[in-house]
């Protein structure tokens, strides 16, 4: 989830294969100030064609997403919302430290709608701490530290906006007190799982013995189940993967012509991955910031993984990572797990 690392490599180094055309003198250089061009342009000059997904959101992809976590078919939403609603006490038990003053820091906070039941909990119970929110839409920062004090008096908010690393090591850097980490969503789902084993290993080395990690996982379950919650019928995640499409042609002047792309997803319920493409309709050729990309008929584009465990993977998981897990949390029906982690 970390950006790409500046290179000097012009795209001209792309080759043929990977789906790009020769531009002739006028090349773009990849520079560090522009990683999302320069992710774009990598992802497009595979041999398989990727999208980052943490480029989703932008202003109208925030709204897209609040509205695909309203949607019926969208099942995580409500699931890690009847545990943090109907178990909030346990919650806070489970992750109040003993010192008197403590940070929360939570990675991808969103709107903080689950989160705001266990910082209302936290404050009710008289506890000293700040909350840190981390995220990389300035809009989802700005939008917290302006109305999370107003909905909750004596709430103290730091915002954090940029990459999940960057801002933990930067959270990690106040004077030294106990942190608790929220990683709600089943946000590590969204990268494949040798790739959570490495990320969980490098939150672990920003963090201290005895700190704790409160980390939700959407759960294998009825496969029809899955695949509906991303092919809803109301075409909401499709329109968020097009979304991307339209960022790139306003921010990186592209010609994509959305009609030319379909959504769309599979499941397999035997490694638990559920991924996301774009699949091309026409042989075309698109350009972007003055390069050729060209697509096949039928040529796909990887936009998302939103990968399913079962609690034992999550348990070993921590193992691996230096964690210990002491406490699960599920929904009535067992279909989403909060585990509370302890660095061990």
């Amino acid at each position: 989830m970390e950006q790409l690392t500046a290179t000097s490599k012009t795209l001209s180094e792309c080759t043929p294969e990977a789906g790009r055309l020769s531009t002739g003198p006028g090349k773009v250089r990849l520079t560090a100030d522009s990683p999302f061009l320069q992710s774009v342009l990598k992802g497009l000059c595979s041999k398989s064609k990727f999208l980052e997904s943490k480029y989703f959101y932008d202003e109208a992809g925030d709204e897209l997403f609040r509205q695909i976590m309203a949607c019926p078919e969208y099942y995580p939403t409500d699931c890690e919302h009847e545990i943090f609603s109907r178990q909030t006490a346990y919650l806070a038990s489970a992750l109040i430290p003993d010192s008197e003053d403590f940070d929360v820091i939570e990675l991808g906070a969103g709107d903080a709608t689950k989160s705001i039941f266990l910082l209302s909990e936290i404050l009710g119970r008289n506890q000293k701490f700040t909350y840190l929110p981390v995220d990389i839409s300035s809009n989802v920062i700005n939008n917290l530290q302006t109305q999370l004090p107003a909905r909750l008096p004596g709430l103290r908010v730091t915002g954090l906006n940029g990459e999940y690393f960057q801002m933990l090591a930067k959270a990690t850097e106040r004077p030294a007190k106990r942190k608790i980490v929220l990683f709600l969503g089943g946000n590590i789902g969204n990268i494949p799982y040798e790739e959570a084993r490495q990320f969980c290993l490098k939150m672990r080395e920003h963090l201290a013995k005895g700190d704790l990690v409160l980390i939700g996982f959407d759960l294998k379950k009825d496969p029809r189940v899955i695949l509906s919650a991303y092919n809803d019928k109301a075409g909401l995640t499709r329109d968020f993967n097009l979304n991307l499409l339209k960022r790139i042609n306003r921010e990186l002047g592209a010609n994509f012509n959305l009609d030319n792309f379909s959504h769309y997803p599979t499941y397999d319920p035997a490694n638990g991955a559920c991924k996301s493409y774009l699949v091309c309709n026409i042989s075309q050729e698109v350009n972007i910031a003055g390069e050729t990309i060209r697509f096949r008929q039928g040529e796909t584009v990887f936009m998302e993984i939103s990968q399913k465990y079962t609690p034992d993977q999550t348990d070993e998981l921590a193992h691996q990572c230096g964690f210990r897990r002491s406490a699960h949390f599920y929904d009535s029906r067992q279909w989403f797990l909060d585990a509370v982690w302890e660095c061990i």
